[in-house]
């Protein structure tokens, strides 16, 4: 899931919040079963966050994850979507943080079956009020750890949720977790932005990713943790409104470590969606890794 209002190519919001903690970091906690993504978030994610639901933003990412669903193993040869591609293997795709079905909705109507895991279920019902929600099956836990019936030609993670986990021995568990779901050959795939510590002069900790006469947003960086805090302060009605998620930033090199640790090796990586090349001054990237 993603928190409201995140601009998406110059800061990290992810699709998802998880319970793992990190260090204290002086903000109070969430208490809500449902992590930060509870019924007030989720009551208007979809319009705060209408951005990430234009047929251009989502549209891409669809028919890639629907491609690698349907030719695990690096098959030349996909079957239509829903029916055994070359691998033998029936496509079906598995998302860590489906939310309100964003990507699983459209995925599925492309013919791709789906299985969402999700720890909130405030975001889940929006998604089951939807056309075609009922038919996406939804595993309530943390991504990192939870386990869905069945095996999953792909697995896959957008819009930043990774960094949702808050230490990297969950990023690890989540990248293990996608292992154990996928048949050999399968994928797993994760879009997160690359960390802004270039925006840093020396002495500051914080980088603003939105400004604008009703909204404020920026991020704090711990360099030392790789701690980071995303904030949002709005104005609704005269009232500012301030909203503080905590993520922990990852390096692509320490991503492909992680796929390493868990029988993975690192299969593509692009800037986006639409499969630009991965350069040096790519802010956020598109990753696949392939079972071993």
């Amino acid at each position: 899931m993603r928190a409201e209002g995140r601009d998406h190519g110059d800061a990290q919001t992810p699709d998802h919040d998880v319970t793992t903690q990190a260090p204290d970091d002086g903000y109070a906690t969430v208490d809500d079963p449902d992590g930060h993504f509870g019924e007030a978030v989720a009551a208007h994610y979809d319009e705060t966050s209408a951005e990430m639901f234009v047929p251009e933003t989502v549209d891409p990412a669809v028919a890639l994850i629907a491609e690698l669903a349907e030719q695990p193993g690096r098959s030349k040869q996909p079957g239509r979507s829903g029916q055994p591609g070359r691998s033998g293997h029936q496509p079906r795709a598995l998302e860590f943080g489906v939310g309100t079905g964003r990507i699983a909705l459209p995925l599925a109507r492309a013919g791709v079956p789906v299985h969402g895991i999700d720890m909130s279920r405030a975001m889940v019902e929006r998604m089951r009020a939807k056309p075609g929600g009922d038919a996406i099956g939804v595993t309530i836990g943390d991504f990192a750890t939870a386990r869905a019936d069945g095996e999953f030609t792909v697995a896959y993670l957008v819009f930043n949720t990774i960094n949702n986990l808050l230490t990297q021995d969950a990023q690890v568990d989540c990248f293990r977790n996608a292992a154990a779901h996928l048949v050999p050959g399968g994928c797993f795939v994760i879009e997160v932005g690359v960390p802004a510590l270039r925006s840093l002069p020396p002495g500051q900790d914080a980088v603003p990713f939105h400004v604008g006469p009703d909204r404020l947003g920026f991020d704090t960086y711990d360099v030392a943790t790789q701690g980071m805090r995303s904030h949002h302060v709005r104005v609704v009605d005269g009232r500012a409104m301030h909203l503080s998620i905590p993520f922990r930033y990852v390096w692509p090199a320490e991503l492909d470590l992680m796929a390493r640790l868990a029988g993975m090796r690192l299969r593509h990586r692009w800037e986006d969606w639409d499969r630009r090349p991965f350069t040096s001054d790519s802010t956020r990237h598109v990753s696949v890794w392939e079972k071993d």
